[in-house]
């Protein structure tokens, strides 16, 4: 038979309405303990809780305790000299008996939950130390007195095992809920623990006969015992002041450290000595005994897993103990508990070797932190007994006996801490912004500080909630406790959670099986898998966008739209009367045969094909040239199953490479594989092609060639089809490598050649006819599937594409030609059909609503043109049509980016810069202060050109360009300044780099003496860049970002990284911020939304975050934040941002000067690095720090030799041109 709990027994005599609540049948010795109980308190059981008269009103629970607490009888009041979790433990149990409650609190303690549990809290060792306030004895005697208390318990830790205190509470006529302070004495010092035991014939582990002194006198029980032993504190316990030592050199430091380690927690460095045990089990036995010598042991528990001696998780009963042995302890914890005459609860201590033979370790003479455990499996509320023996119930009077207590299955108890286990267990500090608890049956809780905007401070222990659970079986009550840790959301502070539920899922621990050092030696545990707190970080970035407006570069003001974007029907290609379904992708589409029969027959078939057909450049090119590349993969996925079947018969879509990799994670905080692997899932059937740069794959400068292949290989793993390979200086041993890696990697190969000049105007002699045919022959000898014509500044007169696709279709009748251009000048539609009609097999387009301008013709215009033409696209018009009202409505929806370009300009055939880097550089020039320079810029452009010897000009050898213009412009340098000019000059490092040879060999050779000047004592490359760079070690990067970032890095992330390492960090470091924002809708990634506006966003299937923004808190000017509140799912939440325009401070910086040492900002920018500290010596030519503004580095060089006097800025400062950087003394 199982003994109700005793609180539950007396909730039922205290029943407020005996009528309608049914209380359970009450055992002959429950009515006994009741009795017992109820003599004390002086309550008259006739008429329980029954009203004075009808109608009078019923009583609260809080007014029937403070009546039943004022009767006439000895223990009314009880005080906690503890705080938190124990404190409000022991409250409720004494709520629930009818009692008032008295709590104490610290100073730094005064916001804590126990204090508002109780019926009155005091302030106790006002000007003490956190710790130092609840040690002290005298003020808690006096607080007790004072105020009428009758019972004082101690709880766990702090005063609990200290026999000065217990004797001080006697003494003042005060009732101890705990063992005799001479029991205390006897108990808490383990060497008199040891002596008892081995007086009473319980098996202890060898050890010192006594405390030992100094690290002499314990050098002869190692000469006895040998190693491995342990070192122990006299007093106190939970782990501190404990080492095991393994050899004779530690030994020393070790002791040392133990003593000074006890003598801080306990105030007592004595310390003893006993043999280790490898891989022992503690089991433990929960005590109860009254003042009569009468004592009962509540079964055991095994607190096996332990961490540095702290107990991190509890089992009652210990699992596969051996039933004799099970016994024996019972019996021994038994015996010594008459020996010592204990009162009250307590726990007895053992080890369980591998032998299964068991030593007694100690007695705790108090309540454990595991003892909810034990009352799950036998029902037994232990603190109400503690406090009922301390009122001098006896063990029988409360029903107690041992053939009357019983077990019943397993019951699991987790610590759950504000500690990070990935960084050692270091306990963290904070506010908790969400606390979200477990519950449901077999679930309890027992917190302190759970609770949403609980303040987490450093003075306490960790402790932030125990979790116990209990179930039918072990197993049961392992799952259980999995599914709770599971249930719980934490969010403000870290937590234990990820390593507990590694804990509970590790085969050892599912076994039952565990020691004490299991966590020590066990490192796998420590792979946790991290909660991915998406809301919260969701709410976050919301948050900041409310505060402080959007942060993404080159925004200017709202989005346009600001409601979901409409998505059109598409009509049968069969029959446009008939509706398809896009609730699923088209299936039917030239990618089929790449799939199935491979690239070569994919050609083949192309170059069969008797019309032209089209390339979308929408989702790549159209929106760099217009939108600054800021298109968001939301926004091309919500669109992609409707593509599927309204351009089924087009050759690719254009979507990855190029700007949009480093665009994609520098400013829109995406993964560009991620977005890849969706756009792929979503078309399944349209060829997805990439723009790649040969030897520098999507980067800006040269890489190992097995980076490339890499690369390559990894793009056609997450659905790439067809590489656009090009080099920006038509360099074709850069090709050449890009084409390789294409092809090996399993890609459709089409070798690209950029186009320049004018091969229709006689007087254009750099970039002729011919060698455009050279150059197609070679890539043709490469083994390339189809030959791409990238015209990216729209130099292709209609004229000029026929005599061009003429003669390579003339040379090459096999070849599949495909040509791009942009519509910067106006003519591109034109030259696109003029190409067709010359015998190139597709033609690249744009939809209506994106195209034109620097971007590509109008897919409408040209399909239509085409018609007529006998070379059909097979794209529907009506379908056109229907996918252009979407992108007209994302047109308006990123207006916010859109560039200044406002009409054609045929000056391109004079400036040559390319459509994607016009509206660019466009935009880059007005974040540099130069935008009503535009008309300079675009003059400068053609100098610069001119200086760099009249290049190839496509990204990256377009950015070297522009970079120049710039430059140029800032510095107000003529093209003869710059000559007479260079060797003292410092240009931005895309300049240096070029003309050192990172981007290759510019067709023709660099100007000299040009060159020499600009690159000065810097390497000269003279061969293909990434012939001589050492190849990358993938496997060890992989390994550090995992150690930097985390598990979740994949060789994605690798290849990421390889190309923009420092891009890659950022992007990280803002999504662990943030979150992955790529699930945000648009318009809310870019605006706030309005107070009460109610949005949704899906973050997975199934998973939807309904969000609604209630307001924005006042500037809390002491730390410059805000806090932003929301609803999230119904439950309110609240989140600190941190207002960046409160932060601001205005700084006047002081201007360079002509001193030659006198250093100035070359152009306007933020500092990324400082190279030099004042007192550093220079010489001419050193770096200083490194700029960089809109994606251009630029080196400060020392114009004079010296020694640095100041250094006036730091890494992120923001600088204008002029400022003073550096002054030198020469």
């Amino acid at each position: 038979m199982i003994p109700t709990p005793p609180d539950s027994r007396l909730g039922t005599m205290l029943s407020l309405h005996p009528v309608h609540d049914i209380p359970r049948p009450l055992t002959p010795h429950t009515h006994q303990q009741i009795e017992a109980w109820a003599s004390h308190l002086g309550v008259d059981q006739s008429t329980p809780g029954t009203p004075s008269s009808p109608g009078t009103p019923i009583h609260s629970i809080q007014g029937l305790r403070k009546k039943q607490a004022g009767t006439s009888g000895p223990l009314k009041k009880v005080l906690v000299a503890n705080r938190g979790e124990i404190a409000i433990r022991v409250f409720r149990t004494a709520h629930e008996l009818a009692m008032s409650t008295v709590a104490i609190y610290s100073f730094e303690d005064r916001m804590n939950a126990h204090r508002y549990k109780s019926d009155e809290s005091y302030l106790v060792g006002k000007g003490l130390t956190p710790v130092a306030a609840y040690l002290a004895q005298d003020d808690i005697v006096r607080i007790a007195l004072e105020h009428g208390v009758d019972m004082i318990h101690p709880g766990y830790g702090f005063l609990s095992e200290n026999a000065e205190f217990a004797g001080k509470v006697e003494a003042a006529g005060i009732a101890f809920i705990g063992p005799r302070p001479e029991t205390i004495d006897a108990l808490g010092d383990k060497t008199k623990a040891r002596t008892l035991a081995m007086k009473t014939g319980v098996p202890v582990v060898p050890g010192t006969p006594g405390p030992v002194e100094n690290y002499e006198a314990g050098k002869a029980f190692i000469e006895e015992y040998g190693f491995p032993v342990i070192i122990k504190a006299a007093m106190g316990g939970g782990g501190r002041g404990m080492r095991v030592v393994r050899d004779q050199a530690s030994f020393k430091e070790s002791f040392e450290r133990a003593v000074s380690e006890a003598k801080s927690a306990f105030g007592d460095g004595t310390v003893f000595i006993e043999r280790f045990l490898e891989q022992p089990r503690h089991i433990e036995v929960q005590l109860l005994a009254d003042g009569e010598g009468n004592c009962v042991h509540l079964f055991e528990r095994d607190c096996s897993v332990q961490r540095r001696h702290q107990k991190v998780v509890e089992v009652a009963p210990a699992p596969h103990l051996d039933e004799s042995v099970r016994q024996a302890i019972l019996s021994d914890a038994l015996k010594l508990a008459h020996a010592v005459k204990y009162r009250n609860a307590g726990t007895a201590e053992f080890l369980v070797d591998k032998q299964n033979r068991h030593y007694f370790i100690e007695i705790n003479p108090r309540i454990q932190v595991e003892h909810t455990i034990t009352e799950e499996i036998t029902g037994i509320d232990i603190v109400a007994a503690q406090i009922q023996i301390a009122a001098g119930v006896t063990l029988e009077q409360l029903g107690l006996t041992q053939e009357h207590i019983h077990r019943r299955g397993f019951a699991i108890q987790c610590r759950i801490t504000t500690e990070d286990a990935a960084a050692g267990f270091q306990p963290d500090t904070g506010k908790i912004e969400v606390y979200r608890s477990a519950g449901g049956n077999g679930v309890r809780l027992d917190a302190s500080s759970g609770y949403a905007g609980a303040q987490i401070t450093p003075h306490y222990d960790s402790l932030l909630v125990k979790c116990s659970v209990s179930g039918a079986t072990y197993e049961v009550a392992r799952r259980k406790m999995l599914r709770a840790l599971v249930e719980f959301r934490i969010r403000g502070v870290k937590t234990n959670i990820p390593f507990l539920i590694r804990l509970l899922t590790h085969p050892v621990f599912e076994s039952g099986k565990t020691w004490t050092t299991f966590i020590d030696d066990t490192p796998e545990l420590f792979k946790l898998v991290q909660s991915q707190n998406r809301a919260q970080k969701l709410l976050a970035y919301l948050g900041d966008v409310a505060v402080n407006g959007s942060s993404i570069k080159g925004q200017m003001g709202e989005p346009g739209l600001k409601t979901e974007a409409l998505v059109p029907q598409i009509r049968d290609k069969a029959d446009s009367s008939k509706l398809v379904d896009t609730s699923v992708s088209c299936q039917t589409g030239w990618r089929n045969i790449i799939v199935n029969e491979g690239p070569e027959a994919f050609a083949k078939a192309i170059r069969n094909y008797k019309g032209c057909l089209i390339m979308d450049t929408t989702w790549r090119d159209a929106h760099q040239s217009l939108l600054a590349t800021r298109m968001r993969t939301v926004d091309m996925a919500n669109i992609a199953k409707e593509t599927s079947w309204a351009l089924q018969n087009a050759y690719s879509l254009e979507c990855w490479g190029g700007a949009t990799f480093d665009v994609a994670m520098r400013f829109l905080y995406e993964d560009p594989w991620d977005r890849l692997r969706t756009l792929r899932k979503l078309v399944p059937n349209i060829p997805l092609q990439a723009l790649v740069r040969g030897a520098n794959a999507v980067g800006y400068t040269s890489y190992p060639d097995n980076a490339i292949y890499e690369f390559s290989k990894k793009a056609v793993e997450a659905g790439l089809d067809i590489f656009r390979v090009f080099d920006s200086l038509n360099y074709f041993d850069n090709l050449k490598l890009g084409i390789d890696a294409a092809k090996k990697a399993g890609g459709v190969v089409e070798g690209t050649i950029c186009y320049s000049g004018d091969v229709a105007n006689p007087k254009k002699t750099k970039y002729t006819l011919d060698y455009y045919l050279d150059l197609t022959d070679k890539l043709v000898k490469e083994g390339i599937h189809v030959l791409g014509i990238k015209d990216m500044a729209g130099l292709l007169k209609p004229e000029a594409a026929r005599l061009l696709i003429g003669a390579i279709r003339k040379a090459h009748p096999d070849l599949p030609i495909h040509v791009h251009s942009h519509d910067t000048a106006g003519i591109a539609a034109a030259s696109m059909i003029a190409a067709a009609q010359a015998g190139a097999d597709v033609v690249d387009v744009a939809i209506d609503d994106l195209s034109g301008l620097t971007s590509q013709p109008a897919m409408g215009a040209v399909v239509a043109a085409l018609e007529q033409t006998g070379l059909g696209t097979g794209i529907s018009h009506e379908n056109i049509q229907a996918l252009n009202s979407y992108w007209s409505q994302i047109r308006v929806l990123y207006k916010c980016f859109e560039a200044n370009v406002r009409a054609s300009d045929s000056g391109v055939f004079d400036h040559e810069m390319p459509g994607g880097q016009y509206t660019n550089l466009q935009f880059q020039a007005s974040q540099l202060g130069l935008g009503t320079q535009w008309l300079e810029v675009k003059k400068k452009y053609i100098e610069a050109n001119q200086l760099c010897g009249d290049i190839i000009k496509v990204t990256p050898s377009s950015k070297v360009v522009g970079d120049f213009a710039q430059f140029m412009v800032s510095n107000n340098l003529s093209k003869q300044d710059v000559i007479d000019r260079a060797s003292q000059l410092d240009f931005p490092s895309s300049v240096v780099e070029f003309f050192q040879g990172y981007l290759g060999q510019p067709y023709g050779g660099f100007p000299e003496p040009l060159r020499s000047s600009i690159i000065r004592d810097k390497e000269r490359i003279d061969a293909r860049p990434g012939l001589s760079m050492k190849p990358l070690d993938f496997r060890k990067i992989k390994h550090e970002l995992r150690e930097k970032y985390g598990n979740h890095i994949t060789d994605f992330d690798v290849q990421s990284y390889c190309m923009y390492p420092k891009v890659f960090e950022e992007f990280q470091g803002f999504v662990e911020k943030y979150g992955d924002l790529s699930v945000m809708p648009t318009r809310y990634f870019l605006s706030k939304p309005d107070i009460g506006e109610e949005l949704s966003i899906s973050i997975e299937q199934g998973k939807t975050l309904t969000i609604k923004l209630l307001a924005v808190g006042p500037l809390n000017t002491d730390k410059g934040t805000r806090e932003c509140f929301f609803e999230l799912n119904g439950e309110t939440r609240a989140v600190v941002i941190t207002d960046r325009n409160a932060a601001i401070e205005h700084v006047s910086r002081e201007k360079a000067t002509s001193d030659p040492g006198s250093v100035g900002s070359p152009m306007s920018g933020v500092v990324i690095d400082v190279r030099v500290k004042e007192g550093a010596e220079v010489k001419a030519g050193d770096p200083l720090c490194v700029l960089s503004a809109m994606k251009m580095e630029s080196v400060v060089s020392s114009p004079v030799s010296g020694k640095v006097k100041r250094v006036l800025v730091n890494e992120n400062d923001s600088i204008a041109q002029g400022d003073l950087v550096v002054e030198i003394t020469h």
